[in-house]
């Protein structure tokens, strides 16, 4: 745990020691991690707005229609794993406003987010986190038995919450207030970012031989497993990168983020994988709204929430 915690202050020394990955070119591993860009940025996409006064450590940011409301976990000082009290939820309108900068407060290293019928659904480490949309209070924390580092969340139609635990590489899902183990093993390339959709549970793969320091020996890939069977399918068939959130991008296909290299991806249903963007690391779990064309991007090493503009209205 030690180690994970200390590395999140040594991504931005790192960074300054890998070589650039060029346009189009494939993930490429050095010393085991995937190479990054931070030296160069290449985002074309005309920003929209960024709100950086307050941010830290921002990790998830997720659009809920029912409130109108933009919402994005912040980690707070004490990292990833750090059990501080001083992580919290943002609030914010789709034009960039702060509506309540700690919405939400009182949690640990809050990152994935998802909401089913006016409850926000929280990983926070080790505990899946209840909050009323309309009070803006905690309505429970469930702890996880045996988790590890639970990242981001899903909603099925039926109210089933997943949620991955990265380190170990499994989903676990809360169905009723029960917590059991959806589906679990290395051939879920360690789980990051998830997405319900038509039946499945879309998963954006971290990699696979992941080390304590969140290298890994493969780059993850995107896949779906079926609601039913849980059997897997490639969307991508080969590594990607270290892949973290995943959304919709409202044309059949999927916008999704490499925290470690700082790409956006366009991904789409065949696996075609376009990049959009090059950012510095720590490019984070994403909200899109495709009816205003606006990508949502929590940059957690830049302490900063940045929304860009892929079209126009």
């Amino acid at each position: 745990m030690i180690r994970r915690f200390i590395f999140l202050f040594l991504i931005p020394l790192l960074a300054g020691c890998q070589a650039p990955v060029e346009p189009g070119e494939p993930a490429r591993t050095t010393n085991n991690v995937t190479a990054a860009t931070n030296d160069r940025e290449d985002s074309a996409l005309p920003i929209a707005w960024e709100i950086r006064d307050g941010v830290q450590a921002p990790e998830s940011a997720y659009y809920d229609t029912a409130s109108d409301s933009l919402y994005v976990s912040q980690i707070g000082g004490g990292g990833a794993t750090g059990k501080d009290g001083d992580g919290y939820i943002s609030k914010f309108t789709l034009d960039g406003a702060v509506t309540s900068l700690k919405w939400v407060t009182g949690l640990n290293a809050p990152k994935g987010l998802r909401s089913h019928e006016g409850v926000l659904w929280v990983a926070d480490i080790d505990q899946l986190v209840s909050i009323d949309i309309a009070k803006g209070e905690i309505i429970n924390k469930l702890d996880v038995p045996d988790a590890e580092f639970l990242n981001d969340v899903a909603c099925g139609p039926d109210g089933t919450v997943y949620v991955s635990d990265m380190m170990p590489s499994r989903i676990v899902q809360c169905r009723d207030g029960e917590i059991t183990i959806f589906a679990a093993g290395e051939e879920l390339e360690h789980p990051n970012g998830l997405l319900v959709q038509d039946g499945r549970l879309i998963v954006a793969g971290w990699g696979s031989g992941i080390q304590d320091d969140f290298s890994t020996e493969t780059a993850g890939r995107l896949f779906s497993l079926d609601l039913e069977t849980k059997a897997k399918q490639l969307i991508t068939e080969q590594p990607a990168g270290n892949l973290d959130g995943v959304e919709a991008d409202g044309q059949g296909g999927y916008l999704v983020t490499d925290w470690y290299a700082g790409k956006v991806l366009r991904i789409s249903s065949d696996g075609q994988i376009e990049r959009l963007m090059q950012l510095a690391q720590g490019t984070a779990d994403h909200a899109y709204v495709p009816a205003k064309h606006l990508l949502v991007l929590p940059r957690m090493v830049d302490n900063r929430v940045t929304a860009y503009k892929l079209g126009t209205d």
